[in-house]
């Protein structure tokens, strides 16, 4: 599951690209303005952009400059203008990609997936650190304050996801629809919070006073700690 930002001032354009990519499984933060999209960018982990080039309150241009100074998102540029000095602007002030209207979605979609493979792949080479918890992807391993611990496939699955956006809420719907296979079994709310209880048995020093895994009332869960 990724996080994505798409900043797109038509708003049948912007819904068909939002609700394509929230069907492939992603968190989609949508904004129709330069200012809505700082205002998402500044409080998510915001993975990859989608970005409109001529806005209702400025250029995405400027957008883009500004994004790159707040993280590493993966910017592709939107827009109808063809010209080659555009592209270069485009990839000057920042952007990886460039994609000119009118886009087939098919190849827009196809393009984000390479690109989250790419990541996947490079991702699984590294370990991950957050406090007193290694993680080893290659070879499946867990170790808290050094000692290891055995997950099963749905604790591995959840202990991952939570790694991967830390500090941002994840709902019980998005967690079920990305760790869990449903397989035509009954999977209801409640699975999350006992497959979260279990993780935390195993993870946490205090289970009853979780420092990593958190709930937060009647939004979801959070991984309350730094990764890196």
């Amino acid at each position: 599951m990724s996080s994505i930002l798409v900043l797109e001032d038509d708003v049948n354009v912007n819904r068909g690209i939002t609700f394509s990519l929230e069907k492939s499984g992603n968190i989609v933060f949508s904004a129709e303005t330069i200012q809505a999209a700082k205002s998402v960018a500044v409080v998510n982990k915001i993975d990859l952009v989608i970005c409109d080039m001529n806005l209702p309150d400025g250029n995405g241009l400027d957008f883009i400059k500004w994004m790159r100074q707040q993280n590493k998102a993966y910017i592709i540029c939107l827009t109808a203008l063809d010209q080659e000095i555009s592209q270069v602007m485009g990839y000057e002030a920042g952007a990886d990609d460039y994609i000119t209207k009118p886009f087939s979605l098919s190849v827009l979609l196809l393009k984000i997936e390479a690109y989250f493979n790419r990541i996947k792949s490079s991702n699984e080479e590294n370990e991950i650190i957050s406090r007193d918890i290694r993680v080893l992807p290659r070879e499946m391993k867990v170790l808290v304050k050094g000692k290891e611990v055995v997950l099963t496939k749905n604790e591995w699955k959840m202990l991952t996801l939570f790694l991967k956006y830390p500090k941002q809420v994840l709902s019980k719907k998005q967690i079920l629809e990305n760790i869990f296979d449903i397989d035509g079994e009954f999977v209801d709310e409640n699975t999350v919070a006992v497959n979260v209880r279990r993780l935390r048995e195993k993870i946490e020093e205090d289970p009853a006073k979780p420092v990593y895994l958190k709930n937060i009332r009647g939004l979801g869960y959070v991984w309350n700690q730094e990764v890196g």
